[in-house]
């Protein structure tokens, strides 16, 4: 009889495991997704903090896309504050909450942080602030290296990085500036020899021209490559996008989709390509012939001095990660510099006296010499100088900054200004917001005013961290005076041959494509002088 009672009572046993084994997964689900984020959203008010109330597992990612695709469908006047635009779901937030609130990114609360102090606190302590990582991973795919290290690992990637971003470095790269802004030149002459006037889209030449720029400055010899690299990244952004603008549902990048497919192609493709090039290279480095005046050249040679000089195999980088810092010097290295040349078009084009101005500048300076590295020197340093060029180049970042945002995470819980963020807490630094601040900038805050920058940027700001188009802290741009001394280059090219006013046909469409950009290109009116 008790023999018989054994498989009665190993079902039942086995029936309660299952129960309590559903019940454990159902409560841990509900915690993650309710609970939890309930417990977050009760700390941040009861701090004084407003914002969005927690909606079940989505949070306000429904809302943040159906503003942005709304935002998006047609463009706005020249004159209209281009935030409400750019950044539709923030502008709405921050006018509803305050300039400190949050909202909600899926399960995690996002706390929005416009306030000079603590946006220095948050920049100066990248151990404790880390870089956010959230959202769709198939960004990663452009956007891994420097960017994306952390802690210790991030110190030994600037400092094998640093070397190929020193101004001395540079200066060797300014002729490869120069050849490649020419070729757009003598494109444009070309629509101008029957005619004295011709409509240009010149985002798409810009766009060109900075990606030459990145291929020979990067690769040298081998730029050719780096153009078809060029081609193969500037399709994968395209997908990634359209990726992105999707509510990301976790694991949907291993499903075999059509687009999934051709992402991981490209990237596969991208890095054979990368790679090919950095084998020839270290074979020519071995036999004495390498080439250290261009951006590969450099890391390489410094990646070998300090692999030889370390104590163990982990002191340089690996080949793999020697791939994702090419990568990454092809993404940010021809993005900047064309927004902030087409950006500095339009505004040129829309003011002409100031377009004027700097055209005088330039002609005093170099007449109609070729630009190098000594005049455009005379120049001066972005930021410390009455320069036209310079206050146009502030002003044109202050407005149309790059990245609009910068964002940060919390993996404990930690304390910023007054305020405790709980363990796993999103930051967003609404950098386009900070420039565009009347209480910082003035009643003229959204107005293009370069005059602000006559004493330079610390003057106008006081010193404090409300001007960040590369970043601030430790953490600030690498390849910043790369972008500038680019677009000086392009800028006083261009000066010297045309004028341009904006044309009738010019949509104004501000938008977030990784950087910012115009939705629908940027058509001037070109004269040549």
């Amino acid at each position: 009889m008790v023999a018989g009672l054994l498989p009665e009572m190993e079902v039942n046993a086995g029936h309660y495991a299952g129960v309590v084994v559903a019940v454990i997964v159902v409560w841990r689900f509900l915690n993650l997704m309710w609970f939890r984020p309930k417990k977050m959203e009760k700390l941040l008010r009861a701090q004084g903090l407003n914002g969005s109330s927690y909606t079940f597992m989505y949070g306000d990612l429904k809302e943040m896309a159906q503003m942005a695709i709304q935002a998006r469908s047609k463009p706005i006047a020249l004159k209209d504050d281009i935030v409400p635009r750019v950044l539709p779901f923030v502008h709405k937030s921050i006018a509803t909450y305050g300039k400190i609130c949050f909202t909600w990114m899926g399960r995690r609360p996002m706390v929005h942080i416009t306030e000079p102090t603590m946006i220095r606190e948050v920049l100066a302590n990248h151990y404790q602030f880390r870089r956010l990582r959230g959202g769709n991973p198939l960004i990663k795919m452009l956007t891994k290296g420097l960017v994306d290290v952390e802690a210790d690992q991030w110190v030994k990637h600037r400092k094998i990085i640093n070397p190929a971003f020193h101004i001395e470095k540079l200066k060797h790269m300014v002729p490869m500036f120069y050849v490649s802004c020419n070729e757009m030149i003598k494109k444009w002459e070309s629509l101008l020899i029957e005619e004295s006037s011709c409509e240009v889209d010149v985002w798409p030449y810009l766009q060109t021209m900075s990606s030459d720029v990145i291929s020979c400055t990067a690769f040298g010899s081998s730029s050719e490559e780096g153009k078809k690299i060029f081609e193969l990244q500037h399709e994968m952004i395209g997908l990634i996008m359209k990726s992105a603008r999707s509510t990301y549902i976790p694991g949907s990048m291993f499903l075999p989709t059509k687009r999934n497919k051709r992402m991981k192609e490209i990237d596969q493709k991208v890095k054979a390509s990368i790679r090919s090039i950095i084998d020839r290279r270290v074979v020519a480095m071995k036999a004495g012939e390498s080439n250290h005046d261009d951006l590969l050249g450099i890391l390489l040679n410094s990646n070998y001095k300090e692999t030889k000089k370390g104590t163990n195999k982990t002191s340089g980088l690996s080949i793999d990660e020697i791939i994702e810092e090419c990568k990454l010097f092809y993404f940010t290295g021809q993005e900047t510099t064309r927004d902030l040349l087409v950006w500095t078009m339009v505004l040129l084009g829309q003011y002409t006296d100031w377009q004027a101005r700097a055209r005088d500048e330039v002609l005093q300076v170099f007449g109609d010499k070729k630009p190098n590295f000594e005049r455009l020197s005379d120049l001066k340093v972005v930021g410390f100088s009455s320069s036209s060029v310079n206050m146009i180049f502030n002003e044109v970042l202050r407005l149309f900054p790059p990245g609009p945002y910068l964002g940060r995470v919390v993996h404990k819980e930690t304390k910023l200004g007054n305020i405790m963020l709980p363990a796993g807490t999103f930051l967003q630094m609404n950098i386009i917001l900070l420039h565009h601040d009347r209480d910082i900038w003035g009643d003229d805050a959204k107005e293009f005013n370069p005059e602000r920058f006559s004493e330079g940027v610390l003057k106008v700001t006081k010193g404090q961290a409300c001007y960040l188009p590369f970043g601030g802290g430790p953490r600030i741009c690498i390849g910043q005076n790369f972008a500038m001394l680019e677009a000086k280059m392009a800028l006083v090219m261009i000066l010297q041959r045309f004028c341009f006013e904006i044309s009738p046909s010019y949509s104004h469409a501000p938008h977030v494509v990784i950087t910012l950009q115009p939705q629908f290109g940027a058509q001037l009116i070109l004269r040549r002088l």
